[in-house]
């Protein structure tokens, strides 16, 4: 059998509890090719996938099984993990997760052009591609013409909810000359974003054609390692004009262009301390999206906050005998 081979081995697996016991994304299934074996890497970890020969079904495996153990239509390997197929993707886990994936309820509607706008490896973490995506600021120097220009750079106002099962940021407006394929014009853009998992975010954003409707587009991380991450660019648009093809490749214009800003941070690893970088008001999001893993107890492909020290009590002033 074939083998397409992206892993890279060398770093040690996870422990970290939180990050074992929750679903990845590992591949769009149409770029999944029937009966080649596919490697790449989770939490540290090489695992191997593909689709059974029929095309039937995605099999995913840790690395190392594919000459024995059970056989799966002719397909022998030592120890399927748990798989899940959802908005185009196979995603998987290396735990035990007590809960299924979030929804997005658009992809229920039936003129939604969905789809994967790119797998792109970047070398930085999950987190910090996560707090990237949620940062509005950046526009005007990053996507210049597109999502952003100058003189226009101020955030606005907006409000954050946090609850346990996610973060949602809402009233986020911005400028924007180009804010989707299908404009033909500048205009203000309302933004939502929604982060349903510790290494997934998503945008709702005005649609160009349509006031009534909102696209969304998602980033769903794969960690490879704590300090590379496979993003995921998921699609799901409301454009009847442009082509696959054409959408695709201005999403990963966007992406592009921020594949070496995140690529330059350092530490890569995001800090959970709001100590160690200072916040602005336009990262209301980025101090919500912290507080929110660090409450988590997360502690993978981030920098975790230290408890602040005890403050000693008052030595007494002595006493003097008269």
């Amino acid at each position: 059998m074939a083998v397409s081979d992206t892993a890279t081995m060398g770093t040690p697996s996870c422990t970290d509890p939180v990050a074992l016991h929750e679903w990845y994304p590992i591949s769009a299934l149409v770029e999944i090719t029937p009966g080649l074996v596919h490697r790449t890497q989770l939490l540290g970890g090489a695992i191997s996938y593909t689709r059974t020969p029929g095309g039937s079904r995605p099999v995913v495996w840790p690395s190392g099984g594919e000459a024995s153990g059970a056989e799966v239509d002719g397909l022998a390997v030592d120890h399927q993990l748990p798989v899940r197929v959802k908005f185009g993707y196979v995603w998987t886990t290396l735990g035990r997760p007590e809960h299924e994936l979030f929804d997005i309820a658009e992809c229920d509607e039936a003129d939604r052009r969905i789809q994967n706008g790119g797998s792109i490896m970047v070398a930085t973490s999950a987190p910090r591609a996560i707090e990237n995506f949620l940062d509005m600021g950046h526009f005007p120097y990053v996507h210049t013409g597109i999502l952003g220009a100058e003189p226009r750079t101020e955030v606005l106002e907006y409000d954050v909810e946090v609850t346990d099962e996610e973060i949602l940021a809402t009233r986020c407006l911005f400028f924007q000359p180009q804010a989707a394929l299908s404009a033909s014009d500048g205009q203000m853009t309302e933004y939502v974003y929604r982060v349903p998992h510790p290494y997934c975010v998503m945008l709702y954003k005005s649609v160009p054609t349509d006031a009534s409707r909102m696209d969304v587009i998602a980033l769903f991380c794969q960690p490879m390692t704590e300090e590379r991450v496979r993003a995921h660019n998921f699609l799901c648009m409301v454009d009847a004009v442009n082509s696959d093809t054409a959408l695709k490749r201005f999403q990963q214009l966007i992406f592009g262009q921020d594949k070496p800003i995140l690529e330059n941070q350092s530490p890569r690893r995001l800090p959970l301390d709001p100590r160690a970088e200072t916040p602005i008001r336009a990262d209301k999001s980025s101090i919500s999206y912290r507080r929110w893993l660090s409450a988590k107890g997360l502690t993978y492909a981030v920098i975790p906050a230290t408890a602040p020290s005890p403050t000693p009590a008052p030595t007494p002033a002595p006493t003097r005998s008269s």
